[in-house]
C-alpha cells in the first residue's frame, strides 16, 4: 500500500498508508446513538481522550451534535459551547491530533483557533461550503464525507459516491484546498438504509481508489453491524473490528471508532499481513 502525507493545521502532518490510523470518537453530546451523555462534562471528555490516546488513537474526533438518524440539530452556540472547551483542553495535553466533527463554517474556524488540526464534515461541504474556505485559509486537514441524506440517491452505491464526492471535491478545489489536505469518507450508515447497501459498499470499497485520495472508514457500531450480528449498539465493537480488517485489506487508511483498543489489535494483524504480502 502506497504511503502519503496528510497536511494538517498548525504545521502538523500525518503519514498514511504503512500503518492503519485510528481516529477515536469523542461525542460531547447527550444523545449520540451509542455513547450519548457519557462524556458531556469536560473532565469526562478529557479523561476519555487521554484513554484513547493511551490505547493507540492518533486522532481524537470531537463532536458536539449527534449525527444519528432522526437527531435534532443544535444551535451553533450550543455546539461551540460543547466542543471548544474540550478541544482547548485536549490540545493542552499535546498528545494527539484533534479533529472537529462539524459542518458549520464558524465552528470550524473557532475550533482550529482552539487547537484543532482537522475538519470532519459529514455533509461533504454541501451544507456550508464555507468550511472549505476555513481549511484553505488555516491549512487544516479536511475529511469530506459522503451522505445520501436530504436528496435522491443514484441506485448504484458506487456511482452515487462518485456523483456526490465529485461535487464536494469541486467545492474544495474552488476554495483553494490542496489535494494533500483531503481525506474521503464514504459515509457508512448515512442514508444507506439497509444492511445490504452498506455491505455492498464494503464489498466494492476498493473501487473508490480511482478518486485518488486516502479513505477513512466509519463503520463503528453502525446499525448494519447490528443487523448482521444481532447485537445492540453498545455490543458491536467486535463486529466493528471485523469491518475494520476487511476495509483495511480493501485500502482504507483511517478508521473512526468508539473502541480504540479492539480495533488497534485487529488492524495490527491486518497490517502485518499486508506487510508480508509486500515483502513477498
Amino acid at each position: 500500500m502506497t504511503t502519503g502525507r496528510w497536511q494538517l493545521a498548525h504545521g502538523r502532518h500525518l503519514d498514511l498508508g504503512g500503518k492503519a490510523v485510528i481516529v477515536g470518537i469523542l461525542n460531547v453530546t447527550p444523545d449520540s446513538f451509542s455513547d450519548g451523555g457519557l462524556f458531556v462534562a469536560p473532565e469526562q471528555a478529557i479523561a476519555q481522550a487521554r484513554r484513547m490516546v493511551e490505547e493507540g488513537a492518533s486522532v481524537i474526533d470531537v463532536g458536539g451534535e449527534s449525527t444519528r438518524p432522526g437527531a435534532f440539530p443544535v444551535a451553533i452556540e450550543e455546539e461551540q459551547a460543547r466542543v471548544l472547551p474540550v478541544i482547548k483542553a485536549v490540545a493542552g495535553l499535546g498528545e494527539a491530533l484533534i479533529s472537529v466533527d462539524t459542518y458549520r463554517e464558524d465552528t470550524a474556524r473557532l475550533a482550529v483557533a482552539a487547537g484543532a488540526h482537522i475538519l470532519n464534515d459529514v455533509w461533504g461541504l454541501q451544507r456550508e461550503p464555507g468550511i472549505a474556505r476555513v481549511a484553505a485559509e488555516t491549512g487544516a486537514g479536511l475529511v469530506i464525507m459522503h451522505t445520501g441524506r436530504d436528496r435522491q440517491k443514484l441506485p448504484d452505491v458506487i456511482e452515487d459516491q462518485f456523483f456526490f464526492l465529485g461535487k464536494s471535491l469541486e467545492i474544495a478545489r474552488r476554495s483553494g484546498v490542496a489535494d494533500d489536505q483531503i481525506v474521503l469518507d464514504p459515509g457508512f450508515g448515512f442514508a444507506k438504509e439497509t444492511a445490504e447497501e452498506n455491505l455492498d459498499l464494503m464489498t466494492r470499497f476498493s473501487e473508490l481508489d480511482v478518486l485518488g485520495f486516502p479513505l477513512m472508514a466509519g463503520t463503528s457500531r453502525k446499525r448494519f453491524i447490528g443487523a448482521v450480528t444481532g447485537r445492540d449498539a453498545s455490543a458491536r465493537d467486535a463486529g466493528t473490528a471485523a469491518t475494520s480488517v476487511i476495509l483495511r485489506l480493501k485500502g482504507a487508511r483511517l478508521f473512526r471508532v468508539h473502541d480504540v483498543a479492539i480495533n488497534v489489535d485487529a488492524l495490527a494483524v491486518a497490517d502485518a499481513m499486508l506487510a508480508r504480502e509486500t515483502a513477498a
